[in-house]
Order: C-alpha cells, then sequence, then structure tokens
C-alpha cells in the first residue's frame, strides 16, 4: 500500500483536524508527522466539540491505529491533559495510540526560553504560541535534545538536568525575566512517568513494516505550508517542516511511497500571530469572515487575522507539495456576501506578477483583485453538490480551473457531517 499526505496550504488553521476525521476509516493508520502543541486540530461531531494539539485526529475511531511520528514534539503536560480529556469521553487511548521513541521532548526550560525570547524581541516578535517549539527544534537540531525513548533509561534524569542547567545559563541573559523552575518540573515529571505507561515503539521501522503489510497510511500534517520554516514567510514560521517533504523525514517515510496529497485550504485566508499578509481586510468585511468564521485560534485564543482568498500563495503551496487533490473549508462563512474577492496577482516593484515572490512585506506588494459573484443562500444544510448554488459551483470551477487541482471536498460548515465530496471521490 501507499501512504497519503494531508496538509495545510495557507498559514495554518484551515480544518486539518475536521477532514482527517472524515478520512480515518478509510485509513488503518493516522500518523502525526510534525509540529507540537501549537497545533489546533478542531473536531465537532454528535454536539461536542475536541481540539487535539499532539494526537492525530483519527483517535475517535476504533478500528484506527494513530501515531505519534518521530518529527513531533511533545509537551508532556499538555500531552497528558490531552489523554485524560480523551479517556472523559470513553477513548481507550492505549488501544488506539503510539507514540515514537524518537520524537523529542519539550521541557518547561523550553517554554521559558521561548516566553523570554519573545518578551526580548518587542515590537519584533514573532507570534509565538508560547509552548516551548521553537526552542526544542533549536536543541534538536543542535543536538542536545530529550527524546522519548531517553525515558526509558537509567541516566534520563542527569541527562534532563545536564540540558536544564544549559537552558538556566541561556536565561540568565534576559535581564529581568523572573521564573520559579521548581513549580513547573513537579507536573513535568508526573507527566513523564504517565508516559512510561503508553506504548512507546520505533516509529519507522512500524510505519514501514505496516506498509509491507498493505495497511493504508494517512501522514497528517500540523500548522500550514506557508509556515514551513524553509517555504514560508521567514522568520514568521514555525520550526519545522510543514510541507509534503516533512512527512518523509517526520516518519521515516521514502519518497516513493506517497501516493496522494490532499490540500486543505480556506475559501478566503486567515492568520495568526505576525508576518506579511498581502490580501488582509482591516475593515468591516475583514471582522465579518471573523464572526461567522468564529476565527479565534484553537490554541491560543487569539483572533485571527482575515482576508480574501489568495491565488498566488496557494498555487506556490500546491507546486511545492505536489498536491492531487484539494479540499476547500469554511465555504459557509461566504454566504451572504454580494461580491467575492480573489486575489490573481500583486504589484510588485512596479510591475505586475502572478507568483509569490521573495518577500510580500506591506509595501513591497499591492494585492491584485478579480471580484466573482457570492451566493446569499445557507449551505450549513447542503448535503449534495448538485443542490449548491450556482455561484458556488462557479466559484469552485474558477479556482479549479486557476489552479489545475480538482477540488474534492467542500466543507459547509464545522460538524463532520457537513462535509460534501463531489467529482472524482474514488480515493478521497
Amino acid at each position: 500500500m501507499a501512504v497519503d499526505v494531508l496538509l495545510g496550504l495557507q498559514w495554518g488553521d484551515e480544518g486539518k483536524g475536521k477532514i482527517v476525521d472524515v478520512l480515518t476509516r478509510n485509513y488503518d493508520i493516522i500518523a502525526r508527522f510534525q509540529g507540537g502543541p501549537n497545533a489546533g486540530h478542531t473536531l465537532e461531531f454528535e454536539g461536542s466539540k475536541h481540539v487535539l494539539h499532539t494526537i492525530p485526529s483519527g483517535v475517535f475511531h476504533t478500528k484506527s491505529t494513530n501515531v505519534i511520528g518521530n518529527g513531533v514534539v511533545i509537551d508532556p503536560v499538555i500531552f497528558k491533559k490531552e489523554i485524560d480529556n480523551l479517556i472523559k469521553h470513553s477513548v481507550a487511548v492505549n488501544e488506539v495510540l503510539m507514540i515514537s521513541r524518537k520524537a523529542h521532548l519539550i521541557l518547561p526550560t523550553h517554554r521559558l526560553l521561548d516566553a523570554a525570547s519573545e518578551a526580548a524581541k518587542g515590537k519584533n516578535k514573532i507570534g509565538s504560541t508560547l509552548k516551548g517549539i521553537g526552542p526544542t527544534y533549536m536543541d534538536k537540531t543542535g543536538r542536545n535534545g530529550l527524546r522519548v525513548g531517553d525515558i526509558e533509561h537509567d541516566d534520563f534524569k542527569d541527562r534532563y538536568q545536564h540540558l536544564v542547567d544549559k537552558h538556566k545559563q541561556m536565561l540568565a541573559n534576559y535581564a529581568g525575566f523572573e521564573y520559579d523552575l521548581e513549580e513547573l518540573e513537579g507536573p513535568w515529571f508526573e507527566a513523564i512517568e504517565f508516559i512510561k505507561t503508553m506504548r512507546l515503539i520505533d516509529s519507522e521501522h512500524f510505519i514501514n513494516q505496516s506498509l509491507k503489510n498493505g495497511k493504508s497510511i494517512l501522514a497528517e500534517g500540523a500548522q500550514g505550508s506557508l509556515l514551513d520554516i524553509d517555504f514560508g514567510s521567514y522568520p514568521f514560521v514555525t520550526s519545522s517542516t510543514t510541507t509534503c517533504a516533512g512527512s518523509c523525514t517526520g516518519l521515516g517515510l521514502a519518497p516513493n511511497t506517497i501516493r496522494n496529497v490532499y490540500g486543505i485550504f480556506k475559501a478566503y485566508c486567515t492568520r495568526v500571530g505576525s508576518g506579511p499578509f498581502p490580501t488582509e481586510l482591516h475593515d468591516e468585511m475583514g471582522d465579518l469572515l471573523r464572526k461567522n468564521g468564529r476565527e479565534f485560534g484553537a490554541t491560543t485564543g487569539r483572533p485571527r487575522r482575515c482576508g480574501w482568498l489568495d491565488l498566488p500563495a496557494l498555487k506556490y503551496a500546491i507546486d511545492i507539495n505536489g498536491v492531487t487533490h484539494l479540499i476547500m473549508m469554511k465555504s459557509d462563512v461566504l454566504s451572504g456576501i454580494e461580491t467575492l474577492k480573489v486575489c490573481t496577482g500583486y504589484k510588485y516593484k512596479g510591475t505586475e506578477i502572478d507568483y509569490l515572490p521573495y518577500r510580500t512585506d506591506p509595501g513591497l506588494v499591492e494585492p491584485v483583485y478579480k471580484n466573482i459573484p457570492g451566493w446569499s443562500e445557507d449551505i450549513t444544510e447542503l448535503e449534495n453538490f448538485d443542490d449548491a448554488p450556482q455561484n458556488l459551483k462557479d466559484y469552485v470551477s474558477y479556482l479549479e480551473k486557476e489552479l489545475e487541482v480538482p477540488i474534492t471536498i467542500v466543507s459547509v460548515g464545522p460538524d463532520r457531517k457537513q462535509t460534501i465530496k463531489l467529482g472524482d471521490t474514488a480515493s478521497v
């Protein structure tokens, strides 16, 4: 069997959790390949809302195995809270969840370093979620990090203390930054003991053996392609590889095992935190999109910046990921807007271009828009795309033509039932 990859094509918050939940029944294994508790994957079904930060979004399906891959960074305290919440909802976690021994651990001092560094940046802050993600990945690439597998060995506390001592020296450089490490360490070590009771695996071996045994795998990404450490709007990016390539390095997959790449995008754009956003709206329309779309971060609660759909950025993300299927989210949010706008290019250094340039800072680029008729109908009860408003059909057809990739799913609401498959859905 092959691997399918599902990832976001914008700045995150595209709705990946819902779609993984919808597609899980088609797969034996759901494997998260990067990121950490800075992710917030929201699932709604049967009148309940669930937000997952570290755990793969297929966890509510008893027939699927969920794997936290080596590319993920884990905060033991947040992870334990997630598990405790799942147990309250009668999820047999130890039966459906496995953790890679090679996944890195977020220490309390990683979070402190994150907070100290962000505070020191002042107005130049990058908009970190302050979860310790960046410092953890820095220790990983600096060959100093602690991994889940280390907790099984007798020298774990010595290695922990060695790294913490290094972090304390770094924190001393931030004048006036105060902290109580002892208060943080108690819950952290308690959560470490809890993780020891979980199923820890050599994930790359498990994943590849599963493929050889004919199992189907869906690789789940976090954040979005425009936040990728290499290809995102640097330096306002996350610290991991959020593109399709990250599924290889974050799970131990060979590139030739990847079959379909599902790219998820909103029918408009949002962004949390700092960084360039060419189509951002600072007017009543931006407020309307935020209100109707309930655009507040699932992890931080911060209001999301909202704007029109950006085709050059979307084409860029499609190209670097090799997207084979598109999934459009939150089309219901656009209901009632008489005229939609879509960015088709930019005015950049006196020239009109139709691609994403090296920098898209305010003042460097000015979006060029195309007006498209909107639809007034409420589509949240829509079950068949044949019954969709004609202007919604035209919007989808226009995007497919411009992006040269089929849109195979359209979401018309937050619940898993509010998901319409269209076109060639044989592999969806």
